[in-house]
């Protein structure tokens, strides 16, 4: 169970298919009434301001003891942040992906929609790209090449939590 009150939540960097109905799993509970998730998944097109790229797989690494030290930090940011939300879960999958897979997942719950979950599920997603050390690398109609993403952890971002 993932709960604010004993500061545990559920979190991964996984190698498999990420499970949505196993992450609603994770967030429910009995006080629980509202559920937001972020999911984001692999994408076969991307429009940049002068072109059209064709995405043929996507491959994700992480340096995974950090990384998963980064998604506590950022459940723990969303708990100070939004004091209504319950319970939240991370999960970033790594390794070889294909169009439609779902890469990254941010669920919050609270007892009522109104209580901040998707505003936290938003912080989530966004915290996690800023500060977990991620990487995707874009195999496509043009070659391949490491994306460069939003991952700029400040100083502070980096001391022990």
């Amino acid at each position: 169970m993932i709960s604010k009150k004993d500061n545990h939540f559920q979190s991964a960097i996984v190698e498999e298919p990420i499970d949505l109905n196993q992450l609603v799993s994770m967030v429910t509970a009995p006080d629980v009434g509202g559920i937001c998730f972020f999911t984001g998944i692999v994408r076969g097109v991307t429009y940049l301001e002068d072109k059209r790229l064709e995405t043929d797989h996507l491959i994700y690494e992480a340096y995974r003891s950090m990384a998963e030290q980064k998604l506590q930090q950022v459940a723990t940011e969303i708990y100070q942040k939004y004091p209504a939300v319950k319970h939240v879960s991370l999960m970033q999958r790594i390794g070889r992906l294909e169009i439609g897979d779902i890469a990254v997942a941010v669920a919050c719950s609270s007892g009522h929609r109104s209580d901040g979950i998707f505003t936290a599920a938003e912080y989530g997603i966004n915290r996690l790209k800023e500060i977990a050390p991620i990487w995707k690398k874009e195999f496509g109609s043009e070659g391949s090449e490491w994306v460069v993403g939003s991952y700029h952890p400040t100083t502070q971002d980096n001391q022990p939590q």
